[in-house]
């Protein structure tokens, strides 16, 4: 898989950082922790108040992290990383006819299959990752919704969940959420995690001189 400086940097499983989301949302609401104390809160807004979104990171740069090309036919690219001091979250978002949709989804399988939200749309969902486009959060649509766990550094027998042996802890793996939003069109919603540290990030924009 690419990215910058050609090194293998270390990411979070898809699935433990959702998981972990899950959790902290949960402990923001309630203001406890597991054990029934009831300080979690504090913990978890300072470390929110260490988060920042970076400057300067453009969709090439994101798809090149997250190892998941963008139709040259893609439109309304929208990219951001945002670091804070537990893992960093990468999105990428763009969107497709749905016959390109389609094309794209069948080049980029899933690990097992696409699934559908089998009940009433996620409504208790903080607005945060792609409320910073001004896009509804994926897992709050449930119409014309599909999604699943797209590992593209893993090989077609790691992707295989009855294969004996198979460790997929180590694949990189994107959180891909497919809305058909319209009759003709689909958005594409690509999320990732990462331990904190990718080296380099991306500069920040220069400003011009005024004067």
């Amino acid at each position: 898989m690419s990215s910058v400086g050609g090194g293998r940097r270390p990411r979070l499983a898809a699935g433990l950082a959702v998981g972990v989301l899950a959790l902290a949302a949960a402990l923001v609401a309630t203001g406890r922790l597991p054990d029934g104390t009831d300080d979690g809160s504090d913990r978890l807004a300072e470390e929110a108040a260490d988060a920042r979104w970076l400057e300067g990171v453009t969709p090439g740069w994101m798809s090149e992290q997250m190892g998941l090309d963008i139709p040259v036919t893609a439109r309304s690219l929208r990219a951001a990383y945002e670091v804070t001091s537990r893992f960093d979250t990468g999105l990428l978002t763009f969107t497709l006819t749905r016959v390109e949709a389609e094309a794209y989804l069948k080049e980029h399988t899933p690990e097992g299959d696409w699934l559908e939200p089998t009940s009433a749309a996620e409504t208790d969902v903080t607005p945060h990752d792609f409320a910073h486009f001004g896009l509804p959060e994926p897992e709050t649509l449930k119409d014309g919704m599909r999604y699943g766990v797209v590992c593209p550094g893993a090989s077609e027998a790691a992707l295989d969940p009855h294969a004996p042996g198979v460790d997929t802890s180590d694949a990189s793996c994107v959180s891909l959420y497919a809305h058909a939003y319209t009759p003709t069109r689909t958005r594409i919603y690509l999320r990732d995690h990462y331990e904190p540290g990718i080296s380099p990030l991306p500069a920040p924009p220069s400003s011009t001189p005024t004067g």
